[in-house]
């Protein structure tokens, strides 16, 4: 278990860039997989992209390649969403996930969660 806290979200401009950062607490961090999810109002939680646990592997939804970049810093227990060419679909409150294991294309196995960041896209 990983204690996970979200920051970077904010109101951008549609075509604008933000980087979403979720810090993390615990020695283990860097045997979880992490990542991104995102909910828009009346709308479920969906899968925005994942990352392995040395970054080797990278797997992101159809509707974000190409703007949305995933990273992290193991020694810094951070992990990082660089958004470019925002556009106002992109609107939604942005969770940061713990899995213990591989990435998969869902939120099955995450078991640490983040409170969310709010990204809201103006056009």
């Amino acid at each position: 278990q990983v204690q996970l806290v979200e920051s970077g979200g904010g109101l951008v401009q549609a075509g604008g860039s933000l980087r979403l950062s979720c810090a993390a607490s615990g020695r283990t961090f860097s045997i979880y997989t992490m990542g991104w999810f995102r909910q828009a109002p009346g709308k479920e939680r969906e899968f925005v992209v994942a990352i392995n646990w040395n970054g080797t592997f990278t797997n992101y939804a159809d509707s974000v390649k190409g703007r949305f970049t995933i990273s992290r810093d193991n020694a810094k227990n951070t992990v990082y969403l660089q958004i470019d060419s925002l556009k106002p679909e992109d609107t939604a409150v942005y969770y940061c996930a713990a899995r213990p294991g591989q990435p998969v294309g869902d939120s099955r196995g995450y078991n640490s969660w983040g409170q969310g960041t709010q990204v809201t896209v103006s056009s």
